[in-house]
């Protein structure tokens, strides 16, 4: 039994944690628990109060994960100062008799790289007091103590916490242990979501809570638990401070029973309805429910979001009640595949076009692109994280129209677009102009993968490019958008939308599958590959539409075009990965012999490989994985020469030379023409094809002297890239021959 003076005890200095994005929300619930001194702070809330004030956040927050007792704070600078910081602290005090422990650390430092040795050596230190207190160390248990120190180190201070709500306290106890379904929100996410959308005053008001894609029934029975004034901790049987030496039960027992107390069911009955199209997520529902004791607030049906009105109508909704749809919808890169991506949010917009006058909507997601789906721009977006994905709370007035745009594609097909940004409609005119004139431009010339778009608008400033598999019978089309560096006065929120936009009004004008379109926003590099067959007549490559242009750069075409003349009958050398098209072209066109030499392996396999799905798979093609510069002045040893050389190349390589030194083509450039050029014939040249447009060699350097330098770059621009900067820096290189000045 505790001490009934603890209630008297100086005020706590105490942490309250919770997801990134929550600290506001936190702040005020813990104002209203009676926390002195609150103060938000980046993942979680200071503040200050007595005994009481800590159970209380233990028993009523909806929002921290963990209520944390500051004990002291101790120098970190080395391993002996954390020792002795730690020893001198009187663990007696804080660790309850026969109580087992754990020591978890965070954070690091030049003295502690190591969290494990941190806390091997904070656990040490505490063990050792106690046994020189007590008599004996106490039992420590890594998986279920009793009682927790938690240590965050930062910069030369080590911060001690005695974690008094023990396990995280989004675990209710209302969930079945390892049964649930996919991805479901942790139930601090959805009461702070629930709370950062005003549900509080819906529910006093009389409101209407709906979750149309519920899953496992977390936001339901979170908004049922506030409606009824449940406090969310009445269910758990296990709290950190059962092993602190200083745990008043009594306490305890009192504000527990004024909890069960104080629960006030809603006199309506029924305040949230909750719908899924899965029988499976419906049943883990139901059971939660009935666990949470909620199951009389919350009514379930089964069926697709699109048929919310139904619902509606069928429970007796009151149409002049104030209501909230929240929601946490699937999205690609989770539950769905990319292509039931669009019929999921359509559904998603018809139900929400369907509620009441005077209702809200907040969904959460990663997803900005949802934004376009339903054609609304959020009157509010608050951003936080789902776990450790980026994620945005976004808040709707369905009472705002629906934006649309009406397209007519290239096939002559008319459909209703639904677009957030009214700009957008601008952008799809313009789309259907080029694309009409370069689609006529491309069946002139029998090309098959060319630039659609390039920044014609400047509020959607993005390249399109098209890529087409020739060899399939409905002759596959892939498109990839890729965003132009953002301009740091452009609104993140709004330029998301815009290449959201873009993407549907993209699909629709060129009648092209969504799941065949690839956007990806300038400051992000997607983490998977996407592997097609893109052709280029005769041939046909295998690319990665996330990086195309390491194997098949558009702005080479006509690059690519002339070697084919070039390299009939000769003997030509193809350098760095970036040129395996450029080889397939010089083999089909008939080089009496090539090389194609890389660092890579891997590089030379897929070299390799495509040479012979084109069927250029002969002797007389070699390949060879070396360090260029080395492969340069092995063969200039041995007096091989060559008719054609191609440094179809990136500007910067992480490759390395024989030294050991990385290998940059700008600085090495000079020196790395001089020694390649030897290796050319008397009539050879050497092409040097580099993608940054800006690249201009210093022609007066000495290596220079006895080469003949052309630049063909404004000869070799294909007339889809005529508006574009992105186009690659090309120089022909020759030796003057005899007699010539």
């Amino acid at each position: 039994m505790g001490n009934q003076n603890n209630r008297h005890q100086p005020d706590l200095e105490l942490f309250a944690r919770c997801a990134s994005g929550f600290e506001q929300t936190l702040a005020t619930e813990l104002r209203g628990l009676g926390a002195k001194r609150v103060r938000p702070l980046q993942g979680g809330v200071a503040f200050f109060g007595p005994t009481v004030t800590a159970y209380r956040a233990c028993l009523w927050s909806r929002v921290a994960t963990r209520i944390q007792l500051v004990v002291t704070r101790v120098p970190a600078t080395d391993a002996n100062a954390l020792y002795a910081g730690v020893t001198n602290v009187a663990w007696e005090d804080h660790v309850a008799p026969k109580a087992s422990i754990a020591v978890d650390a965070h954070g690091e430092n030049p003295a502690f790289r190591n969290s494990r040795f941190t806390a091997l050596k904070v656990k040490d230190a505490i063990c050792d007091r106690l046994r020189d207190t007590r008599g004996s160390r106490p039992n420590v248990d890594a998986t279920n103590p009793d009682l927790e120190v938690d240590v965050a180190l930062h910069q030369k201070k080590a911060t001690l916490y005695l974690n008094l709500s023990g396990p995280s306290l989004h675990r209710r106890g209302y969930r079945e242990d390892g049964v649930q379904t996919e991805a479901p929100l942790k139930e601090t996410l959805a009461a702070g979501m629930l709370l950062a959308t005003d549900w509080l005053a819906i529910a006093r008001a009389g409101g209407l809570l709906v979750d149309p894609m519920c899953g496992s029934g977390t936001l339901a029975i979170e908004a049922a638990l506030i409606a009824a004034n449940r406090a969310p901790g009445l269910l758990r049987r296990k709290w950190g401070f059962f092993g602190w030496a200083r745990h008043d039960q009594d306490l305890w027992n009192d504000l527990v029973e004024k909890a069960t107390e104080q629960q006030a069911p809603p006199k309506a009955g029924a305040v949230v309805l909750a719908g899924d199209v899965d029988a499976r997520a419906l049943d883990i529902a139901r059971k939660n429910l009935a666990r949470a004791q909620v199951d009389d607030l919350v009514r379930l049906y089964r069926g697709d979001v699109s048929t919310l009105h139904r619902q509606l109508q069928r429970w007796h909704a009151d149409p002049d009640a104030k209501g909230l749809l929240v929601a946490n919808p699937p999205y690609g890169q989770r539950l769905l595949a990319q292509e039931d991506l669009p019929r999921t949010y359509a559904s998603l917009a018809t139900g929400i076009e369907a509620l009441p006058t005077g209702w809200h909507v907040a969904l959460i997601t990663p997803d900005a692109g949802v934004d376009t789906a339903l054609g609304r721009i959020p009157f509010e977006v608050i951003p936080c994280f789902n776990g450790p994905i980026p994620a945005w709370i976004r808040r709707y007035d369905p009472g705002d129209k629906p934006r649309t745009c009406t397209v007519t594609s290239l096939g002559g097909r008319t459909r209703t677009v639904p677009i957030a940004e009214a700009n957008s409609s601008q952008f799809a005119a313009r789309l259907r102009k080029v694309a009409r004139e370069r689609n006529r431009w491309a069946r002139r010339e029998r090309v098959s993968c060319y630039r659609l778009y390039d920044a014609d608008l400047p509020d959607y400033a993005f390249s399109i490019d098209l890529f087409c598999d020739a060899s399939q019978p409905d002759e596959h089309r892939y498109v990839r958008m890729a965003e132009h560096r953002r301009p740091n006065s452009v609104d993140d929120q709004s330029a998301v939308r815009r290449l959201s936009d873009a993407a549907a009004l993209v699909s629709a004008v060129l009648d092209l599958p969504r799941e065949r379109l690839l956007a990806i926003p300038w400051n992000t590099s997607p983490s998977d590959h996407w592997w097609i067959r893109a052709s280029e007549e005769p041939y046909s490559f295998e690319i990665d539409l996330t990086k195309p242009t390491a194997r098949l750069s558009l702005a080479q075409r006509p690059l690519r075009a002339l070697v084919g003349t070039m390299a009939r009958n000769k003997r030509v050398a193809c350098l760095f990965g970036s040129g395996v098209s450029t080889l397939v072209h010089a083999a089909g066109s008939g080089a009496r012999e090539t090389v194609f030499v890389d660092a890579s392996q891997t590089v030379i396999d897929h070299a390799r490989s495509t040479m012979r799905e084109n069927g250029l798979a002969h002797t007389r093609h070699r390949f060879v994985c070396q360090d260029i510069p080395t492969w340069i002045a092995n063969e200039a040893q041995t007096r091989h020469t060559y008719d054609l050389i191609l440094c179809i190349t990136p500007l910067w390589l992480p490759k390395r030379d024989a030294g050991g030194r990385e290998w940059d083509l700008r600085r090495e450039l000079a020196s790395f023409i001089h020694d390649a050029a030897r290796l050319l014939t008397n009539d050879g040249t050497l092409v040097l094809s580099c993608p940054d447009p800006s690249f201009e060699p210093d022609v007066h350097a000495p290596e220079w002297a006895k080469l003949v330098v052309e630049n063909r770059s404004a000869d070799l621009i294909p007339h889809d890239f005529e508006r574009s900067r992105e186009v690659p820096t090309t120089l022909f290189v020759r030796r003057h021959r005899k007699g010539t000045h």
